[in-house]
């Protein structure tokens, strides 16, 4: 529990320091590390930006636009990466990403059933968002088509984080009374959600 708490410490540390010290432009950055495939969360990332918004120091949109142009950023890599190594590629080195075969399986599934539109629906779900952008490379999906729809997917997740954020932001002294409370099940859920995405990816790597 101490090395969670330490570690989740230093991850809110750090992503106040970005957002307090660099405004909009921390947000991007912030959010296009979490889109090249480093798990950094915008689960966090974004209703800090938020409580920031609510102390009248951000303006809400700016917040939200801020974090989808991110994704848009940090997905540039991500999609050359998977366009010019290929799914051999992929399928060889993935598994350093926690990306297996299924990932891959998943994602041509999607493509499949929803054609473009998979990469907005993708855009707004936890986990799957981090590395959509690979295999839309190898999949050689249109370029125009994914950043535009990537853009606007991240723009409806940015704005629904922004805006929890703010709400807590403007609620802070009823959560402050609660909080204390939560804090170790809090944790505890983050920790569980974290090794049972790192437990399924490891299980399809070994089933790969």
């Amino acid at each position: 529990m101490d090395i969670i708490n330490a570690i989740l410490g230093f991850l809110i540390k750090f992503i106040e320091h970005v957002i307090t010290t660099m405004g909009p432009w921390g947000i991007s950055l912030l959010m296009a590390i979490e889109s090249c495939n480093i798990p950094l969360p915008s689960e966090a990332v974004l209703p800090f930006a938020g409580y920031i918004v609510s102390k009248g120091e951000m303006n809400f949109h700016v917040a939200a636009f801020a974090g989808a142009f991110g994704c848009v950023l940090g997905s540039i890599p991500s999609y050359y990466f998977g366009f010019f190594g290929g799914r051999k590629f992929i399928e060889k080195y993935g598994k350093y990403f926690l990306i297996s075969h299924k990932d891959l399986e998943d994602a041509d599934k999607w493509v499949e059933k929803y054609g473009d539109w998979a990469f907005f629906v993708c855009r707004m779900l936890p986990v799957v968002r981090t590395f959509i952008s690979l295999p839309a490379g190898i999949l050689r999906a249109r370029k125009r088509i994914f950043f535009t729809l990537t853009f606007l997917g991240s723009l409806v997740w940015s704005y629904a984080l922004v805006y929890v954020g703010l709400k807590m932001g403007q609620n802070i002294e009823a959560f402050k009374h609660i909080w204390h409370k939560f804090d170790i099940a809090i944790v505890l859920i983050i920790a569980v959600l974290g090794a049972f995405y790192i437990y399924k990816h490891i299980k399809h790597l070994r089933e790969s």
